[in-house]
């Protein structure tokens, strides 16, 4: 693994900050591997269904995908391929989320955090669709929410 840029190293700091063992999540980065990360500290996930957010882009083409998810969330997503994808909300989304499409992972939750340089799709390893670009930004629920409502209703209109 390359030497972290200061703004990794901060990114990386801010995703394990809830963390009571952060060294082990850097150690599972060092590997290769996914970190388990505790939600409900700095951020909450909604777990968002791979078919609802590939209707919403309208392709299942994960760069396409990407590029729909960065543009309409403007916030980190985290993709477990063949599943889920993972948007980062403010904590306290859980409390407060009303949208049948997903549930949202907050405190007492976990989530397998990909290395934040990890940015290239692959079949079976989490990776970032929408990168971490800077300590404490989320996407915003409402947007999440709305992302999900059109996937639902282009998946409706495709059904009929």
């Amino acid at each position: 693994m390359p030497t972290p840029t200061a703004t990794e190293s901060a990114i990386a700091w801010w995703l394990t900050s809830f963390s009571p063992h952060p060294a082990v999540a850097h150690e599972a980065w060092q590997d290769g591997r996914p970190a388990m990360l505790r939600t409900g500290g700095p951020y909450d996930a909604v777990r968002m269904p791979l078919a609802l957010v590939r209707a919403a882009a309208e392709s299942s083409a994960p760069d396409v995908v990407a590029g729909v998810l960065a543009e309409v969330l403007d916030g980190p997503v985290v993709c477990h391929p063949g599943a889920w994808y993972y948007a980062l909300v403010p904590a306290g989304t859980c409390e407060t989320w009303r949208a049948a499409e997903a549930v949202v992972r907050g405190r007492g939750g976990w989530l397998g955090i990909p290395r934040p340089d990890r940015t290239e799709p692959t079949p079976v390893t989490p990776y970032w669709a929408v990168p971490v670009v800077r300590v404490g930004q989320l996407c915003a629920p409402d947007a999440v929410a709305e992302l999900l409502r059109v996937g639902r209703a282009r998946l409706e209109g495709a059904a009929r």
